[in-house]
């Protein structure tokens, strides 16, 4: 079956940088888009960044452009997050997700997910 499996959250200070990985197996996922999403503590989940397995084209929430980097590694399966300059409000639980057919900013519209790493940045 489909599995999503995020790593490299952790506790980093205020302008440091962290790459959140996840790696996917179960399918061949060329035809996937594949996103990021987090959810701080009381507030809604919300789209972080996406984009197609085997494309080049790549899709940002406003918040994030410019400091974060969604890529992927074929030969590992791997989808990542680079995320640079963190802010104390990047603060989340960082989850991938994978869907058909088209990019979505919508997280109920994707079919896939992973469990989720804690990203805390510190001031």
């Amino acid at each position: 079956q489909v599995q999503l499996v995020e790593s490299g959250g952790g506790v980093v200070q205020a302008g440091g940088s962290l790459r959140l990985s996840c790696a996917a197996s179960g399918r061949t996922f060329s035809t996937y888009y594949m996103g990021w999403f987090r959810q701080a503590p009381g507030k809604e989940r919300e789209f972080v960044a996406a984009m197609l397995w085997s494309g080049s084209n790549t899709y940002y929430a406003d918040a994030v452009k410019d400091r974060f980097t969604i890529s992927r590694n074929n030969a590992e399966n791997t989808v990542y997050l680079r995320m640079n300059s963190l802010k104390p409000e990047d603060t989340a639980v960082y989850s991938c997700a994978a869907r058909r057919t088209r990019p979505s900013t919508n997280w109920d519209e994707y079919d896939y997910w992973g469990q989720g790493t804690q990203v805390t940045v510190s001031s």
